[in-house]
C-alpha cells in the first residue's frame, strides 16, 4: 500500500508538471488568486500592528489549505488513481514555471526591440519594483534576479514539498509563499504583522533555495554557461544577499550567465541597495532567454528528484522497518543463547 501511494504521488507530480509546461497558469479562476482574495479578507478582519496577530493570521491562512490537503489525502488513501489526479491538479495549481519562462522571453523581446515602455509595463508580472525610470540593463537585471529567485519559489520548492509531504505539502507551501508576497515585505502596515509569514516562508525555502543554486550550477552548460565559474560565484557571493534564500539562487544564476547582479532596487515608496553578485557585465536582453533556459532545465532536474523521492523513500522506509523487525525477532534468541 505504501509503495502504491508513493507511485500515485510521483505520477501526480509528473502529470502536474506536464500540465504546467503545456498550459501554464489558468487565465481565469486561478485557485491561488482565490486564496489570495480570501487571505486578504481574513487580514482585514484580524489585523493588528503586532506579531501575535500576524502569527494567528499565518496559522489560519496556511493551516486551512494544509488541513484540506490532509483530508483529501485520507479520502484517497485506498484510491491511487484519485490520489494521482488530486496531486496532479494541486501541482499544476501551485507551479509557475511556464509563466516565468514566458515572461522572461517577452521581456527579452521588448528590450531587443528597444521598446522600453512595453518592457517597463511588463515588469510587474515578475516583481514589485518601480519600473518608471529603469533602463535596459536595470530591467534585464530585475528580470534575471526574478527568474532566479522564482525558479526556487514557483518550481523547485513546490516540487520538493510535494515530494516530501504530498498534497498537504503542495498546498501549504503555496499558501505560505503567497502570504509572504502579500504581507511579508517591509512596509509600515506589515512591519510587524507580516513577520511570521516572512519567517515561515524563509524556513520552508531553506533547502529548496540551496538546491536551486546547486542545480543551476549543474545545468549551466545548457545556456553556454561555465559550471566552474558558477560554482565559484555561488560559494563566494551567495551569503552576501540580505535574504537567507534569494542569494543562493541569484549568485548561481549570475555565475552561470557571467553577469553581475545586485545594486539599488527602487520599489514604490522605498529603495534598497544590495551587494553585487558576480563579476561580469550588467545583464542585457540576450541574457534573458538564457536565464529562461536555465530555469527550465532546473525545473526538469527538480522534477526528477521529486518523482524519485517518494519511490526511493518508500523503499528505504520499508527496508528500515524490515531490518527493525528482524532485529526485534532475533533479540530474544540471542539473549536466550547467552543465558
Amino acid at each position: 500500500m505504501r509503495q502504491t501511494t508513493a507511485m500515485a504521488n510521483a505520477a501526480g507530480l509528473a502529470a502536474g508538471y506536464a500540465l504546467d509546461s503545456v498550459f501554464g497558469d489558468p487565465r481565469r479562476w486561478h485557485p491561488v488568486a482565490g486564496f489570495g482574495r480570501a487571505a486578504g479578507a481574513l487580514e482585514q478582519r484580524i489585523y493588528r500592528p503586532d506579531r501575535s496577530a500576524g502569527a494567528a493570521f499565518t496559522a489560519l491562512a496556511v493551516g486551512a489549505p494544509v488541513l484540506l490537503g490532509v483530508a483529501a489525502t485520507l479520502a484517497t488513501r485506498r484510491r491511487p488513481l484519485a490520489r494521482a489526479a488530486l496531486v496532479a491538479a494541486g501541482t499544476w495549481t501551485v507551479l509557475g514555471g511556464r509563466t516565468l519562462r514566458h515572461e522572461s522571453t517577452v521581456m527579452a523581446r521588448a528590450l531587443s526591440d528597444g521598446d522600453l515602455p512595453a518592457a517597463r509595463g511588463r515588469l510587474n508580472h515578475l516583481c514589485g519594483r518601480d519600473p518608471s525610470t529603469l533602463d535596459e540593463p536595470e530591467l534585464a537585471r530585475a528580470t534575471v534576479e526574478s527568474v532566479a529567485e522564482n525558479t526556487s519559489d514557483a518550481v523547485v520548492a513546490p516540487l520538493i514539498w510535494g515530494a516530501v509531504a504530498g498534497l498537504p505539502g503542495l498546498l501549504g507551501y503555496r499558501a505560505a509563499n503567497t502570504l509572504d508576497a502579500m504581507v511579508g515585505h517591509r512596509s509600515p502596515r506589515h512591519a510587524r504583522f507580516g513577520t511570521p509569514s516572512a519567517r515561515l516562508d524563509d524556513v520552508l525555502n531553506l533547502v529548496p533555495a540551496r538546491l536551486t543554486g546547486l542545480l543551476t550550477i549543474a545545468v549551466a552548460p545548457v545556456a553556454h554557461g561555465d559550471r566552474a565559474a558558477a560554482w565559484r560565484i555561488w560559494r563566494r557571493d551567495r551569503n552576501d544577499h540580505p535574504s537567507p534564500n534569494a542569494g543562493q539562487c541569484e549568485a548561481a544564476m549570475a555565475g552561470a550567465l557571467g553577469v553581475r547582479l545586485g545594486g539599488r532596487n527602487v520599489y514604490f515608496g522605498r529603495s534598497e541597495t544590495r551587494p553585487f553578485l558576480g563579476d561580469g557585465p550588467r545583464p542585457e536582453a540576450r541574457h534573458l532567454k538564457r536565464a529562461a533556459r536555465i530555469s527550465g532545465a532546473v525545473g526538469l532536474a527538480a522534477l526528477g528528484l521529486a518523482v524519485a523521492y517518494p519511490l526511493t523513500a518508500g523503499r528505504l522506509v520499508g527496508a528500515a522497518a524490515r531490518a527493525a523487525l528482524r532485529a526485534v525477532g532475533n533479540g530474544p534468541a540471542r539473549r536466550g543463547r547467552a543465558r
